[in-house]
């Protein structure tokens, strides 16, 4: 019996039980994790588990409209593109050309180039040019810094209601060294502390993968 507080670690032959019984890769996803690094673009895409996770998150609030800000190599879209209806949509942005050009080719490979669409630059000369669509859920995963900043045109584009979540959470393993190896691991600590104390949001972290900020819209 578990003590009241108290959680369950997660040791390697547990997470190994996760990965082996709940991944949602198939050939095609684990295609595109070997190619992407052959075509230069850094093994940084969400874990098998959080992809899991995003997928039921994303089937049990009934999403429609996902924003993503960062396509990298289009793992993470395809994933979520895969939780949605027929009619659904995501929208996702990416600022390198070449990550762009290589999503698109797997994201055309898993028939989903009706479903998906990358906007190519710069998020922040991207986001205020959407305007009037009302997306259930936004996933961050770019620059850290600019987080803030992401955070609040997610607030313009996405519904009451709907979800914004941000990948790191935990600052690359980092949260709580004080002089820190990664240098986005500071900005990605002080966004967790300025969600927590935004009176608009209502957030939480789920410790998959290296930890995911969910703020539900008040």
């Amino acid at each position: 019996m578990a003590v009241k507080g108290s959680n369950t670690a997660l040791s390697d032959q547990m997470f190994e039980y996760l990965v082996s019984r709940f991944s949602v890769d198939d050939e095609l996803l684990h295609a595109l994790k070997r190619e992407a690094p052959k075509a230069g673009i850094p093994e940084i895409q969400i874990s098998e588990e959080q992809a899991a996770f995003m997928q039921v998150f994303l089937k049990s609030i009934g999403a429609k409209r996902v924003l993503e800000i960062g396509t990298l190599a289009g793992y993470s879209a395809i994933s979520m593109a895969r939780a949605l209806p027929e009619d659904g949509m995501l929208v996702t942005i990416e600022r390198n050309p070449a990550h762009a050009e290589f999503a698109q080719r797997y994201i055309d490979k898993a028939g989903l180039h009706a479903k998906i669409q990358i906007m190519q630059g710069a998020a922040l000369d991207v986001l205020p040019g959407i305007t009037g669509q009302h997306f259930d859920f936004a996933f961050l995963d770019a620059d850290k810094k600019n987080y803030p900043h992401y955070l609040e045109h997610c607030m313009r584009l996405v519904k009451r209601r709907g979800v914004i979540a941000a990948d790191n959470a935990f600052a690359f393993g980092q949260l709580f060294d004080e002089h820190s190896t990664d240098s986005e691991a500071p900005a990605m600590i002080a966004f967790n502390e300025s969600v927590v104390k935004d009176a608009r949001l209502q957030s939480m972290i789920v410790p998959v993968g290296d930890g995911l900020m969910l703020s539900y819209i008040k």
